[in-house]
């Protein structure tokens, strides 16, 4: 068995939360740090020591919180969508013309994962495990699903103004940014290496953007 699985934990609950002053800093802390050490290392390769060292909080309180190493993998996991979804919230697209807003939210989708690299490499740890850490999740649905019914909104705006191609689904078209940004940043070593060119340069970076925005415009907009 996991040693990591089933703690002995021989301090009361209560006086672990005591010892940590202040639960929601405490939960903070340990989140970021481990996103950053699954980012690095994996879900296999982390230990919860380290975790705990690097939030400079008790093990044990880790274990109070989250229950297993599994579990806490599955709150960064959470935590890093939430984080997203309430970045792109901010954009207020439905404020937006629909061109505007596809535009933008194609320009926020390329800058966050360029900003946050982690964000990209925990996703791409949690499809290694096909995604069986997410199928666990009651909160995971509930917090990407208002994006896709915004984007729907958008795409209708469009279509009624003459704007918009119809027929359009929100989900595969949000897919396709993804696609046409994610893949790029988390396959630019690879990329770079076999095809001989430095795609990680600022000016590959930009033109990267400018072709993605252009080519999802291009499908959308009607002639």
């Amino acid at each position: 068995m996991n040693p990591e699985s089933k703690p002995i934990i021989s301090a009361e609950p209560a006086a672990i939360e005591l010892k940590s002053r202040n639960a929601e800093r405490s939960q903070r802390a340990i989140l970021d740090a481990a996103l950053k050490a699954f980012a690095e290392t994996g879900l296999g390769g982390t230990r919860l020591e380290h975790i705990a060292d690097a939030a400079k909080v008790d093990k044990r309180l880790i274990y109070y919180y989250f229950k297993s190493k599994d579990a806490l993998f599955l709150a960064v996991l959470e935590d890093a969508y939430r984080g997203i979804r309430e970045a792109e919230s901010k954009l207020e697209l439905d404020a937006l013309e629909p061109i505007e807003a596809i535009r933008r939210l194609t320009e926020f989708s390329w800058n966050y994962y360029v900003a946050h690299p982690e964000f990209v490499t925990l996703i791409n740890s949690e499809n290694l495990h096909r995604a069986r850490h997410l199928e666990k999740s009651t909160l995971i649905r509930d917090i990407n699903s208002p994006l896709i019914d915004t984007l729907g909104r958008i795409l209708e705006k469009g279509r009624s103004q003459g704007l918009f191609r119809g027929g359009v689904d929100p989900l595969q078209l949000y897919i396709s940014i993804v696609g046409l940004t994610y893949f790029y940043l988390s396959n630019q070593f690879t990329l770079s290496l076999v095809f001989g060119r430095n795609l990680g340069t600022t000016k590959a970076l930009n033109e990267r953007l400018s072709h993605v925005i252009e080519y999802t415009l291009g499908y959308l907009v009607r002639e």
